[in-house]
């Protein structure tokens, strides 16, 4: 048995999404959200299910922020509901819903909880949406207007924010499969989107440095490794595409100031023209780098499909499939960490989600034994703290997520959360998990037991 223990001033966190535990989706003035619309269309979600209530975070935050005490977390990673600040995503402000943000933030200082702030995951207004949405160059100062609007009531107490979550999933999931809302089939919006994002998120850097605030900015983005199936140069090519359009799609842009230029070419008609001076906006510093980590892929080449590749989920040795179908292996956070610092920045980084799906039923004590999400955070835990050994400026890990939640297009089928939310019950029970228990001692002690 090995103690592993993490720099003094390391930050344990843990992490939510607005539109997955809010609930009161139509409640004090909130307008509606894409996610809204889409999650009320038939065939869009698993079972049928919807976040009209999720976990009723919106009436149950006090508890919720007594459980984050009580877990001992240094920092809650939240985001904040566009439409329930502007209802029609410009212009008039709902009081109601900016003022929830507001107790929210001053319960957790007054918990000795750090806020670290997500101005966008994924709930774009409906009324914006009509207007073009993301692939809307205009999107970008509809956002910024946003944003001025929630640093002005926040970010005097805020000291951590990020701009978008995973923005890839917004533009590529959005717009070019149509498996998440907006729910549109478009490669080309798919890009005019990505680039509107990443636009968005280089103004309202430029904007919070403006308004002079003390705190940290920066952006959350989803990243995996990409390994060749075999040596052979059509494998370690389709490797390498996929990579640059998972990673380097948006790693590029904000430290090298370009898209990939071989991922430009091989797009080719379908790249859209962008003005002068975006990528010098985009491009703009920022503090430190978000990483939300599930996976590695291994890769091969495939006749099929734009980019010619087919990938399969990397497995370490000795563990298996999640039940979101990922395969666990930790050995490639630390990769991935490596090769971020290697290849594009030596900014401060965050883990700023991490974490396990699975439906771990309450014993006859009522206990939730969730070993399997004990074991998976300890691995991946255990490769972070490798990364920090081998130079990696890690600053702090949020676990994903601190309660069941509604799980997107997966509805409720999925549990990430170290609190187990009873969906069956009018009140939304909640039950801390094993992994509470187990992630609270880690967090007293600053160190894991290998």
């Amino acid at each position: 048995m090995t103690d592993l223990e993490f720099p003094q001033g390391f930050t344990w966190g843990a992490a939510t999404a607005a539109f997955q535990i809010e609930g009161a989706w139509d409640q004090d003035g909130k307008g509606e959200s894409i996610w809204d619309r889409f999650n009320h269309q038939p065939y869009r979600i698993l079972n049928g299910d919807t976040a009209d209530i999720a976990c009723d975070h919106y009436h149950h935050m006090p508890e919720d922020v007594a459980l984050m005490q009580d877990l001992g977390i240094q920092s809650y990673r939240f985001s904040i509901s566009w439409p329930r600040i502007l209802p029609g995503g410009t212009g008039k402000i709902e009081t109601r819903g900016l003022d929830f943000y507001d107790r929210l933030v001053d319960r957790l200082l007054a918990a000795g909880i750090t806020p670290m702030a997500t101005l966008n995951h994924w709930d774009f207004p409906q009324a914006l949406q009509a207007r073009g949405g993301w692939p809307n160059r205009d999107s970008v100062e509809w956002f910024t207007n946003y944003a001025q609007v929630v640093f002005e009531k926040l970010a005097d107490r805020v000291p951590l924010w990020a701009t978008h979550n995973e923005p890839f999933v917004v533009a590529l999931s959005g717009y070019a499969d149509g498996q998440f809302a907006p729910g549109i089939a478009s490669f080309p919006q798919a890009l005019r989107a990505c680039h509107h994002l990443l636009l968005a998120h280089g103004r309202t850097v430029e904007l919070y440095r403006q308004l002079g605030y003390d705190g940290q900015i920066g952006i959350v983005l989803n990243l995996a490794t990409f390994l060749p199936k075999t040596d052979q140069p059509q494998d370690i090519a389709a490797a390498h595409r996929i990579e640059m359009l998972i990673n380097g799609l948006f790693l590029d842009p904000i430290f090298r100031q370009q898209y990939p230029p071989a991922l430009v070419e091989w797009i080719g008609e379908m790249w859209p023209e962008f003005e002068g001076d975006d990528m010098h906006v985009i491009s703009q510093p920022i503090d430190f780098l978000g990483i939300n980590f599930y996976f590695g892929q291994i890769v091969r080449y495939s006749p099929n499909g734009l980019l010619k590749l087919r990938s399969e989920q990397q497995i370490d040795p000795g563990w298996g499939m999640t039940d979101k179908g990922w395969g666990v292996c930790p050995s490639q956070l630390t990769a991935l960490l490596k090769h971020i610092k290697e290849a594009y920045t030596d900014i401060p980084l965050y883990i700023t989600e991490n974490g396990l799906s699975v439906n771990t039923p309450a014993d006859q004590n009522g206990v939730i034994n969730d070993q399997a999400r004990i074991n998976y955070l300890r691995a991946h835990f255990q490769a972070a703290h490798q990364a920090i050994t081998e130079g990696v400026d890690l600053r702090g890990y949020y676990v994903w997520s601190l309660m069941d939640n509604f799980e997107w297009a997966e509805g409720y089928s999925l549990r990430f959360g170290l609190i187990d939310v009873d969906f069956s019950d009018p009140n939304r029970k909640r039950t801390p998990k094993a992994s509470f228990h187990w992630y609270r001692d880690v967090i007293k002690k600053n160190k894991i037991c290998t």
